[in-house]
Protein backbone atom coordinates (compact mmCIF):
# COMPACT_ATOMS: atom_id res chain seq x y z
CA UNK A 1 0.00 0.00 0.00
CA UNK A 2 1.11 3.11 -1.33
CA UNK A 3 0.34 6.67 0.50
CA UNK A 4 1.49 9.67 -1.11
CA UNK A 5 1.01 13.14 0.88
CA UNK A 6 0.74 16.09 -0.99
CA UNK A 7 1.86 19.05 0.75
CA UNK A 8 1.54 22.99 -0.85
CA UNK A 9 4.00 24.74 0.44
CA UNK A 10 4.24 28.97 0.23
CA UNK A 11 6.34 30.87 2.46
CA UNK A 12 6.82 28.55 5.15
CA UNK A 13 10.59 28.13 5.27
CA UNK A 14 10.19 28.74 9.56
CA UNK A 15 8.09 25.73 9.56
CA UNK A 16 9.04 23.12 6.50
CA UNK A 17 11.68 21.28 8.25
CA UNK A 18 9.83 20.13 11.31
CA UNK A 19 6.39 19.58 9.44
CA UNK A 20 8.24 16.81 7.30
CA UNK A 21 10.46 15.37 10.45
CA UNK A 22 6.91 15.11 11.97
CA UNK A 23 5.32 13.46 9.38
CA UNK A 24 7.69 11.38 8.04
CA UNK A 25 7.62 10.30 12.06
CA UNK A 26 3.74 9.05 12.46
CA UNK A 27 3.61 5.42 12.32
CA UNK A 28 1.06 4.61 9.46
CA UNK A 29 1.71 0.71 9.82
CA UNK A 30 4.78 -1.91 8.20
CA UNK A 31 2.98 -2.50 4.61
CA UNK A 32 2.07 1.08 4.32
CA UNK A 33 5.21 2.95 2.03
CA UNK A 34 4.95 6.47 1.84
CA UNK A 35 6.09 9.90 -0.39
CA UNK A 36 6.05 13.13 0.10
CA UNK A 37 5.19 15.03 -2.99
CA UNK A 38 6.32 19.08 -1.85
CA UNK A 39 5.16 22.13 -4.71
CA UNK A 40 6.75 25.63 -3.55
CA UNK A 41 4.30 27.67 -4.88
CA UNK A 42 6.94 30.16 -6.04
CA UNK A 43 8.27 31.17 -2.41
CA UNK A 44 9.43 34.54 -1.86
CA UNK A 45 11.67 33.48 1.39
CA UNK A 46 14.02 30.47 2.35
CA UNK A 47 11.64 27.81 1.48
CA UNK A 48 13.09 26.98 -2.04
CA UNK A 49 16.68 26.43 -0.49
CA UNK A 50 14.95 24.64 2.75
CA UNK A 51 13.24 22.16 0.50
CA UNK A 52 16.54 21.30 -1.18
CA UNK A 53 18.41 20.78 2.18
CA UNK A 54 15.18 18.83 2.99
CA UNK A 55 15.79 16.45 0.07
CA UNK A 56 19.19 15.74 0.44
CA UNK A 57 18.37 14.66 4.10
CA UNK A 58 15.52 12.26 3.70
CA UNK A 59 16.91 10.38 -0.04
CA UNK A 60 14.20 8.85 -2.19
CA UNK A 61 11.45 9.89 0.42
CA UNK A 62 10.59 12.99 -1.60
CA UNK A 63 9.63 14.64 -4.45
CA UNK A 64 10.34 18.56 -4.91
CA UNK A 65 8.55 20.54 -7.38
CA UNK A 66 8.50 24.42 -8.13
CA UNK A 67 6.26 26.75 -9.49
CA UNK A 68 8.00 29.80 -11.24
CA UNK A 69 4.38 32.14 -10.62
CA UNK A 70 2.13 31.88 -7.14
CA UNK A 71 -0.78 30.19 -8.53
CA UNK A 72 -2.59 29.83 -4.90
CA UNK A 73 -2.92 26.32 -3.07
CA UNK A 74 -5.13 25.12 -5.47
CA UNK A 75 -2.64 25.23 -8.13
CA UNK A 76 0.19 23.53 -5.65
CA UNK A 77 -2.53 20.34 -5.10
CA UNK A 78 -3.21 20.00 -8.79
CA UNK A 79 0.22 19.99 -9.69
CA UNK A 80 0.78 17.34 -6.04
CA UNK A 81 -2.11 15.16 -7.38
CA UNK A 82 -0.62 15.14 -11.10
CA UNK A 83 2.86 13.41 -9.93
CA UNK A 84 1.80 11.38 -6.99
CA UNK A 85 2.06 7.99 -7.35
CA UNK A 86 0.49 5.99 -4.39
CA UNK A 87 -2.99 4.35 -4.14
CA UNK A 88 -4.16 6.75 -1.67
CA UNK A 89 -3.29 10.41 -0.62
CA UNK A 90 -3.50 13.20 1.86
CA UNK A 91 -2.98 16.95 1.89
CA UNK A 92 -0.72 17.96 5.02
CA UNK A 93 -0.44 21.72 5.10
CA UNK A 94 2.95 22.91 5.50
CA UNK A 95 2.15 25.13 9.09
CA UNK A 96 1.77 22.36 11.49
CA UNK A 97 -2.18 23.69 11.93
CA UNK A 98 -3.17 20.59 11.40
CA UNK A 99 -1.32 18.08 13.20
CA UNK A 100 0.42 14.70 11.55
CA UNK A 101 0.08 12.94 14.69
CA UNK A 102 -3.83 12.94 13.69
CA UNK A 103 -2.68 10.83 10.31
CA UNK A 104 -3.51 7.57 11.36
CA UNK A 105 -7.06 8.37 12.33
CA UNK A 106 -7.95 10.31 8.90
CA UNK A 107 -6.17 7.21 6.87
CA UNK A 108 -8.07 4.89 8.57
CA UNK A 109 -11.20 4.23 7.08
CA UNK A 110 -9.65 4.34 3.53
CA UNK A 111 -7.31 1.77 4.79
CA UNK A 112 -9.77 -0.93 5.80
CA UNK A 113 -12.07 -0.21 2.81
CA UNK A 114 -14.45 1.80 4.25
CA UNK A 115 -14.16 5.28 2.75
CA UNK A 116 -13.04 6.46 -0.83
CA UNK A 117 -12.79 9.99 0.90
CA UNK A 118 -11.69 11.04 4.39
CA UNK A 119 -11.91 14.71 5.73
CA UNK A 120 -10.69 15.61 9.12
CA UNK A 121 -12.95 17.83 10.81
CA UNK A 122 -11.76 20.59 13.08
CA UNK A 123 -15.60 21.00 14.69
CA UNK A 124 -16.31 17.25 15.60
CA UNK A 125 -15.69 17.38 19.68
CA UNK A 126 -12.15 15.53 19.95
CA UNK A 127 -8.87 16.66 20.95
CA UNK A 128 -7.82 20.08 21.41
CA UNK A 129 -8.81 23.35 19.48
CA UNK A 130 -6.87 26.57 19.31
CA UNK A 131 -9.58 29.35 20.42
CA UNK A 132 -9.30 31.63 17.73
CA UNK A 133 -11.55 34.02 15.79
CA UNK A 134 -15.46 34.20 15.93
CA UNK A 135 -16.07 35.70 12.26
CA UNK A 136 -13.30 33.08 10.45
CA UNK A 137 -15.64 30.29 12.25
CA UNK A 138 -18.91 32.19 11.02
CA UNK A 139 -17.69 32.58 7.79
CA UNK A 140 -16.63 28.53 7.78
CA UNK A 141 -19.55 27.20 8.98
CA UNK A 142 -21.71 29.76 6.33
CA UNK A 143 -19.60 28.07 3.67
CA UNK A 144 -19.70 24.53 4.74
CA UNK A 145 -23.75 25.09 5.38
CA UNK A 146 -23.45 26.65 1.64
CA UNK A 147 -21.93 23.91 0.09
CA UNK A 148 -23.72 20.84 1.85
CA UNK A 149 -26.68 22.69 0.38
CA UNK A 150 -25.53 22.24 -3.12
CA UNK A 151 -23.93 19.03 -2.75
CA UNK A 152 -26.30 17.51 -0.51
CA UNK A 153 -23.85 16.69 2.18
CA UNK A 154 -23.65 16.91 6.16
CA UNK A 155 -19.63 17.80 6.50
CA UNK A 156 -18.90 19.93 9.18
CA UNK A 157 -15.71 21.39 8.22
CA UNK A 158 -15.62 21.42 4.29
CA UNK A 159 -12.64 23.63 4.24
CA UNK A 160 -11.01 20.97 6.55
CA UNK A 161 -7.02 21.26 5.15
CA UNK A 162 -6.81 17.29 6.40
CA UNK A 163 -8.67 15.81 2.68
CA UNK A 164 -7.58 12.41 2.39
CA UNK A 165 -8.54 10.17 -1.11
CA UNK A 166 -8.12 7.72 -3.26
CA UNK A 167 -6.01 9.16 -5.80
CA UNK A 168 -6.98 7.31 -9.39
CA UNK A 169 -10.11 9.14 -7.90
CA UNK A 170 -9.24 12.41 -7.96
CA UNK A 171 -6.85 12.15 -10.79
CA UNK A 172 -10.00 11.16 -12.67
CA UNK A 173 -12.12 14.30 -11.59
CA UNK A 174 -10.82 17.91 -13.52
CA UNK A 175 -9.80 20.32 -10.81
CA UNK A 176 -9.89 24.23 -11.80
CA UNK A 177 -9.37 26.26 -8.80
CA UNK A 178 -6.20 28.34 -8.47
CA UNK A 179 -6.41 29.56 -4.98
CA UNK A 180 -8.51 28.32 -1.44
CA UNK A 181 -11.90 27.48 -3.85
CA UNK A 182 -10.14 24.26 -4.37
CA UNK A 183 -11.67 22.97 -1.35
CA UNK A 184 -15.37 23.47 -2.29
CA UNK A 185 -14.82 22.73 -6.00
CA UNK A 186 -13.50 18.94 -4.90
CA UNK A 187 -16.33 18.56 -2.48
CA UNK A 188 -19.20 19.21 -5.03
CA UNK A 189 -17.59 17.26 -7.48
CA UNK A 190 -16.93 14.45 -5.28
CA UNK A 191 -20.50 14.47 -3.71
CA UNK A 192 -21.39 14.24 -7.65
CA UNK A 193 -19.44 11.65 -8.07
CA UNK A 194 -21.31 9.23 -5.44
CA UNK A 195 -18.75 8.30 -3.26
CA UNK A 196 -18.46 7.17 0.27
CA UNK A 197 -17.84 9.96 2.27
CA UNK A 198 -16.25 9.94 6.17
CA UNK A 199 -15.13 12.62 9.20
CA UNK A 200 -13.06 11.89 11.82
CA UNK A 201 -12.02 14.37 14.65
CA UNK A 202 -8.95 16.04 14.36
CA UNK A 203 -7.11 18.17 16.66
CA UNK A 204 -6.69 22.39 15.31
CA UNK A 205 -3.71 24.64 16.23
CA UNK A 206 -4.61 27.56 14.20
CA UNK A 207 -2.56 30.00 13.61
CA UNK A 208 -3.07 34.00 13.87
CA UNK A 209 -2.74 36.69 10.80
CA UNK A 210 0.08 37.86 12.51
CA UNK A 211 1.78 34.40 12.61
CA UNK A 212 1.03 33.82 8.93
CA UNK A 213 -2.71 32.53 8.21
CA UNK A 214 -3.12 33.49 4.87
CA UNK A 215 -6.66 32.82 4.59
CA UNK A 216 -9.30 36.23 3.95
CA UNK A 217 -12.37 37.59 3.03
CA UNK A 218 -11.15 37.30 -0.94
CA UNK A 219 -10.98 33.72 -0.54
CA UNK A 220 -14.59 33.14 0.89
CA UNK A 221 -16.46 35.56 -1.68
CA UNK A 222 -14.94 33.21 -4.19
CA UNK A 223 -15.60 29.68 -2.15
CA UNK A 224 -19.20 31.08 -2.87
CA UNK A 225 -18.82 31.81 -6.26
CA UNK A 226 -17.21 28.45 -6.44
CA UNK A 227 -20.09 27.01 -4.75
CA UNK A 228 -22.89 28.32 -7.06
CA UNK A 229 -20.42 27.72 -10.33
CA UNK A 230 -19.94 23.63 -9.89
CA UNK A 231 -23.13 23.41 -7.84
CA UNK A 232 -25.32 24.26 -11.13
CA UNK A 233 -23.24 22.14 -13.52
CA UNK A 234 -21.69 18.53 -13.56
CA UNK A 235 -17.58 18.86 -14.60
CA UNK A 236 -16.56 15.19 -13.14
CA UNK A 237 -14.61 13.41 -15.39
CA UNK A 238 -11.76 13.99 -17.05
CA UNK A 239 -12.34 11.68 -19.85
CA UNK A 240 -15.22 12.42 -22.51
CA UNK A 241 -16.26 8.88 -22.42
CA UNK A 242 -16.13 8.37 -18.49
CA UNK A 243 -18.58 11.36 -19.33
CA UNK A 244 -21.01 9.82 -21.44
CA UNK A 245 -20.82 6.45 -18.87
CA UNK A 246 -21.56 8.90 -16.20
CA UNK A 247 -24.62 10.48 -18.13
CA UNK A 248 -26.21 6.74 -18.42
CA UNK A 249 -25.39 5.58 -14.78
CA UNK A 250 -28.25 7.95 -13.80
CA UNK A 251 -30.86 6.31 -15.94
CA UNK A 252 -32.31 3.62 -13.32
CA UNK A 253 -34.94 2.95 -14.97
CA UNK A 254 -33.23 1.75 -17.90
CA UNK A 255 -30.53 -0.07 -16.04
CA UNK A 256 -33.23 -2.16 -14.36
CA UNK A 257 -35.01 -2.94 -17.59
CA UNK A 258 -31.84 -4.38 -18.64
CA UNK A 259 -30.87 -5.72 -15.55
CA UNK A 260 -34.89 -7.01 -15.69
CA UNK A 261 -34.19 -8.58 -19.59
CA UNK A 262 -31.22 -10.55 -18.38
CA UNK A 263 -32.40 -12.35 -15.26
CA UNK A 264 -34.41 -14.78 -16.32
CA UNK A 265 -30.99 -16.58 -17.77
CA UNK A 266 -28.55 -15.53 -14.61
CA UNK A 267 -27.65 -18.81 -12.30
CA UNK A 268 -25.80 -18.45 -9.04
CA UNK A 269 -22.12 -18.80 -9.31
CA UNK A 270 -22.19 -15.28 -11.45
CA UNK A 271 -18.85 -13.36 -12.71
CA UNK A 272 -19.53 -9.93 -14.48
CA UNK A 273 -16.95 -8.54 -16.68
CA UNK A 274 -16.94 -5.19 -16.82
CA UNK A 275 -18.69 -4.41 -14.00
CA UNK A 276 -17.93 -0.06 -13.98
CA UNK A 277 -19.02 1.16 -10.97
CA UNK A 278 -21.95 -1.56 -10.41
CA UNK A 279 -24.96 -0.05 -11.62
CA UNK A 280 -26.08 -3.47 -12.72
CA UNK A 281 -24.76 -5.23 -10.46
CA UNK A 282 -26.55 -4.03 -7.67
CA UNK A 283 -29.61 -5.31 -9.30
CA UNK A 284 -27.62 -8.80 -10.49
CA UNK A 285 -26.20 -9.72 -7.01
CA UNK A 286 -29.12 -10.34 -5.59
CA UNK A 287 -30.18 -13.43 -4.32
CA UNK A 288 -26.79 -14.89 -5.59
CA UNK A 289 -24.58 -17.85 -3.86
CA UNK A 290 -21.87 -16.04 -5.26
CA UNK A 291 -21.46 -12.87 -7.74
CA UNK A 292 -17.80 -11.78 -8.67
CA UNK A 293 -17.45 -8.13 -10.01
CA UNK A 294 -14.29 -7.33 -11.83
CA UNK A 295 -12.97 -4.72 -13.86
CA UNK A 296 -9.56 -3.62 -15.29
CA UNK A 297 -10.04 0.12 -14.22
CA UNK A 298 -8.42 0.46 -10.76
CA UNK A 299 -10.64 3.92 -9.94
CA UNK A 300 -13.58 1.09 -11.23
CA UNK A 301 -12.29 -1.75 -8.24
CA UNK A 302 -11.82 1.18 -5.77
CA UNK A 303 -15.62 1.96 -5.83
CA UNK A 304 -16.60 -1.48 -6.17
CA UNK A 305 -14.77 -2.13 -3.18
CA UNK A 306 -16.44 0.30 -1.14
CA UNK A 307 -19.90 -0.28 -2.41
CA UNK A 308 -19.77 -3.62 -2.13
CA UNK A 309 -18.10 -4.39 1.03
CA UNK A 310 -20.86 -5.29 2.90
CA UNK A 311 -22.19 -7.71 0.23
CA UNK A 312 -21.29 -11.36 1.91
CA UNK A 313 -21.81 -12.67 -1.26
CA UNK A 314 -19.70 -10.76 -3.42
CA UNK A 315 -16.46 -10.73 -4.12
CA UNK A 316 -13.90 -8.67 -6.71
CA UNK A 317 -11.69 -9.42 -9.26
CA UNK A 318 -9.18 -7.66 -11.40
CA UNK A 319 -9.74 -8.61 -14.59
CA UNK A 320 -8.87 -7.29 -18.76
CA UNK A 321 -10.76 -9.75 -20.94
CA UNK A 322 -7.62 -9.88 -22.96
CA UNK A 323 -5.60 -11.12 -20.36
CA UNK A 324 -6.14 -15.15 -19.97
CA UNK A 325 -4.25 -14.96 -16.94
CA UNK A 326 -6.73 -12.50 -15.56
CA UNK A 327 -8.92 -15.76 -15.11
CA UNK A 328 -7.02 -18.20 -14.02
CA UNK A 329 -8.40 -17.94 -10.66
CA UNK A 330 -12.12 -18.36 -11.34
CA UNK A 331 -11.28 -21.00 -14.50
CA UNK A 332 -14.22 -23.23 -14.93
CA UNK A 333 -16.18 -22.06 -11.57
CA UNK A 334 -18.99 -19.99 -13.02
CA UNK A 335 -22.37 -21.06 -14.27
CA UNK A 336 -23.04 -17.48 -15.53
CA UNK A 337 -21.07 -14.84 -17.10
CA UNK A 338 -22.10 -11.47 -17.72
CA UNK A 339 -20.35 -9.59 -20.42
CA UNK A 340 -22.40 -5.93 -20.63
CA UNK A 341 -20.96 -3.62 -23.27
CA UNK A 342 -17.88 -4.63 -23.22
CA UNK A 343 -17.02 -6.82 -26.39
CA UNK A 344 -17.10 -4.17 -28.57
CA UNK A 345 -14.19 -2.33 -26.51
CA UNK A 346 -11.61 -5.08 -27.47
CA UNK A 347 -9.23 -5.14 -30.55
CA UNK A 348 -9.36 -9.18 -30.18
CA UNK A 349 -12.83 -10.33 -29.28
CA UNK A 350 -12.33 -13.75 -30.14
CA UNK A 351 -10.04 -13.90 -27.71
CA UNK A 352 -12.50 -12.60 -25.17
CA UNK A 353 -15.02 -14.96 -26.01
CA UNK A 354 -12.35 -17.89 -25.33
CA UNK A 355 -11.37 -16.67 -22.25
CA UNK A 356 -15.51 -15.99 -21.20
CA UNK A 357 -15.87 -19.54 -21.92
CA UNK A 358 -12.76 -20.51 -19.73
CA UNK A 359 -14.29 -19.52 -17.16
CA UNK A 360 -17.46 -21.32 -17.15
CA UNK A 361 -18.48 -24.58 -16.36
CA UNK A 362 -19.65 -27.31 -18.96
CA UNK A 363 -23.06 -26.48 -19.59
CA UNK A 364 -22.97 -22.89 -17.87
CA UNK A 365 -24.03 -19.78 -19.91
CA UNK A 366 -22.58 -16.61 -21.51
CA UNK A 367 -24.93 -13.38 -21.17
CA UNK A 368 -23.35 -10.94 -23.89
CA UNK A 369 -24.42 -7.44 -24.88
CA UNK A 370 -23.13 -5.76 -28.26
CA UNK A 371 -24.08 -2.47 -29.78
CA UNK A 372 -25.68 -3.77 -33.09
CA UNK A 373 -25.59 -2.17 -37.01
CA UNK A 374 -22.01 -0.74 -38.01
CA UNK A 375 -24.11 1.34 -40.17
CA UNK A 376 -25.18 4.07 -37.03
CA UNK A 377 -21.57 3.32 -35.99
CA UNK A 378 -20.49 7.55 -35.34
CA UNK A 379 -19.05 9.92 -33.31
CA UNK A 380 -20.47 8.47 -29.51
CA UNK A 381 -19.03 5.30 -30.54
CA UNK A 382 -15.92 6.81 -31.11
CA UNK A 383 -15.72 8.45 -27.82
CA UNK A 384 -17.09 5.57 -26.17
CA UNK A 385 -13.99 3.68 -27.79
CA UNK A 386 -15.98 0.91 -29.56
CA UNK A 387 -13.86 -0.84 -32.29
CA UNK A 388 -17.25 -2.00 -33.77
CA UNK A 389 -21.25 -2.80 -33.85
CA UNK A 390 -22.42 -5.93 -34.36
CA UNK A 391 -24.37 -7.70 -36.68
CA UNK A 392 -26.78 -10.57 -35.31
CA UNK A 393 -25.05 -13.02 -37.52
CA UNK A 394 -21.91 -11.34 -36.73
CA UNK A 395 -22.46 -12.06 -33.40
CA UNK A 396 -23.50 -16.05 -33.55
CA UNK A 397 -20.68 -17.05 -35.44
CA UNK A 398 -18.62 -15.62 -33.08
CA UNK A 399 -19.58 -17.26 -30.30
CA UNK A 400 -20.51 -20.47 -32.17
CA UNK A 401 -16.37 -20.52 -32.99
CA UNK A 402 -15.71 -19.49 -28.99
CA UNK A 403 -17.16 -22.85 -28.26
CA UNK A 404 -20.79 -21.94 -27.74
CA UNK A 405 -24.48 -22.92 -28.56
CA UNK A 406 -26.31 -19.91 -28.94
CA UNK A 407 -30.06 -20.24 -27.44
CA UNK A 408 -31.03 -16.69 -27.77
CA UNK A 409 -30.45 -13.12 -29.61
CA UNK A 410 -32.49 -10.76 -27.82
CA UNK A 411 -33.50 -7.04 -29.50
CA UNK A 412 -32.75 -4.85 -27.24
CA UNK A 413 -33.74 -0.86 -27.16
CA UNK A 414 -35.03 -0.26 -30.28
CA UNK A 415 -36.76 3.26 -28.76
CA UNK A 416 -33.49 4.97 -28.51
CA UNK A 417 -32.07 4.11 -32.29
CA UNK A 418 -33.50 7.87 -34.07
CA UNK A 419 -31.78 9.36 -31.05
CA UNK A 420 -28.70 7.25 -31.56
CA UNK A 421 -28.15 8.14 -35.31
CA UNK A 422 -29.71 11.54 -34.95
CA UNK A 423 -27.04 12.31 -32.36
CA UNK A 424 -23.85 10.27 -33.39
CA UNK A 425 -23.90 10.28 -37.03
CA UNK A 426 -26.03 13.23 -38.38
CA UNK A 427 -25.21 15.87 -35.79
CA UNK A 428 -21.74 14.62 -34.96
CA UNK A 429 -22.13 14.72 -31.45
CA UNK A 430 -19.52 13.52 -28.61
CA UNK A 431 -21.97 13.64 -25.70
CA UNK A 432 -25.46 12.94 -24.33
CA UNK A 433 -28.03 15.48 -23.47
CA UNK A 434 -28.48 15.41 -20.19
CA UNK A 435 -32.42 16.59 -20.78
CA UNK A 436 -32.29 13.83 -23.29
CA UNK A 437 -31.77 11.47 -20.96
CA UNK A 438 -33.98 12.41 -18.29
CA UNK A 439 -36.93 12.53 -20.49
CA UNK A 440 -35.83 9.16 -21.75
CA UNK A 441 -35.59 7.63 -18.06
CA UNK A 442 -38.44 8.95 -16.91
CA UNK A 443 -40.74 7.04 -19.61
CA UNK A 444 -39.52 4.08 -19.84
CA UNK A 445 -42.63 2.68 -18.22
CA UNK A 446 -43.99 3.47 -21.95
CA UNK A 447 -41.16 2.44 -23.70
CA UNK A 448 -40.68 -1.23 -21.96
CA UNK A 449 -44.31 -2.35 -23.99
CA UNK A 450 -43.80 -0.54 -27.16
CA UNK A 451 -40.07 -1.76 -28.09
CA UNK A 452 -40.67 -4.97 -29.15
CA UNK A 453 -43.21 -3.34 -32.06
CA UNK A 454 -41.05 -0.52 -33.36
CA UNK A 455 -40.18 -1.59 -36.97
CA UNK A 456 -36.32 -0.75 -36.87
CA UNK A 457 -33.36 -2.79 -35.03
CA UNK A 458 -32.54 -2.18 -32.08
CA UNK A 459 -29.61 -0.10 -30.80
CA UNK A 460 -28.40 -3.38 -29.16
CA UNK A 461 -28.13 -7.62 -29.28
CA UNK A 462 -28.12 -9.97 -26.32
CA UNK A 463 -27.16 -13.45 -27.34
CA UNK A 464 -27.48 -16.05 -24.47
CA UNK A 465 -25.09 -19.21 -25.52
CA UNK A 466 -24.57 -22.04 -23.46
CA UNK A 467 -20.46 -23.48 -23.24
CA UNK A 468 -20.71 -26.70 -25.05
CA UNK A 469 -20.22 -30.08 -23.33
CA UNK A 470 -21.89 -32.26 -20.19
CA UNK A 471 -24.11 -29.78 -18.32
CA UNK A 472 -22.62 -29.34 -15.06
CA UNK A 473 -24.58 -30.82 -12.05
CA UNK A 474 -23.76 -27.83 -9.46
CA UNK A 475 -25.39 -24.65 -9.70
CA UNK A 476 -26.10 -24.83 -13.92
CA UNK A 477 -29.01 -22.66 -14.85
CA UNK A 478 -31.82 -24.54 -15.42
Amino acid sequence: MKLSILIPIYNEEAWIATVIARVLAVRLGDNVETEIIAVDDASTDGTAEALDALRMRYPGKMTVLRHERNRGKGGAIRTAIAHATGEFAVIQDSDLEYNPEDLPQVLRPLFEGHADVVYGSRFVASGERRVLYFWHSLANHLLTTACNMVADLNLTDMETGYKAFRLSLVQSIPLRSERFGIEPELTIKLAQRGIAMYEVPISYRGRTYEEGKKIGLKDAIQALWIIVNYGLRRDIYQDKGARILDALSHTRNFNRWMADTIRPFVGTRVLEIGAGIGNLSQHLALRRKQYVISDYDEEHLGRLRVRFQHWPNVSLLRCDLMRTEDFAAVQGQADTVICLNVLEHIADDAKGLSNIAGTLMPGGRAIVLVPQDQRIYGTLDEVLGHYRRYSEAELRERMEAAGFEVEHVLHFNRVTRPGWYLNGRILKRRHFSRLQLWVFDRMVWLWRPLDGVLPWKSVSLIAVGRKKGPASQNGNPG
